[in-house]
């Protein structure tokens, strides 16, 4: 079994956000995008510390379509550094990492 991973990014509005999940479902790039509540975010950004009002996405892929989803989020995001951390699931009821991976299988090529 390929190795789940949960991906975390930060969105600026519930729109992108939005639209980044269900561009990462629709291509199977992801079997389930978690749209959690606004959280304040602080942080340093080009010397100055920032606030704002972000969207967290937790996005539920697989290693080997990683790369896809990063590359997704990327052209679908308009920070010019957005966050996109990985941590991978280590351990998990194994019906639900079996559909993670099921979920996100790339189409089969002729």
């Amino acid at each position: 079994m390929t190795e789940a991973l949960v991906v975390l990014t930060n969105c600026p509005d519930a729109d992108i956000a939005d639209r980044i999940a269900r561009t990462l479902v629709e291509q199977g790039l992801a079997a389930c995008v978690n749209r959690l509540a606004p959280v304040e975010s602080i942080y340093r950004w080009q010397g100055a510390v920032e606030r704002a009002t972000e969207v967290s996405l937790l996005i539920k892929t697989t290693r080997e379509r990683y790369g896809e989803v990063e590359q997704a989020i990327r052209q679908l995001h308009p920070y010019q550094v957005p966050e996109i951390i990985v941590i991978s699931i280590v351990d998990g009821h194994a019906a639900y990492l079996r559909w993670i991976q099921d979920a996100t299988q790339p189409p089969l090529t002729a």
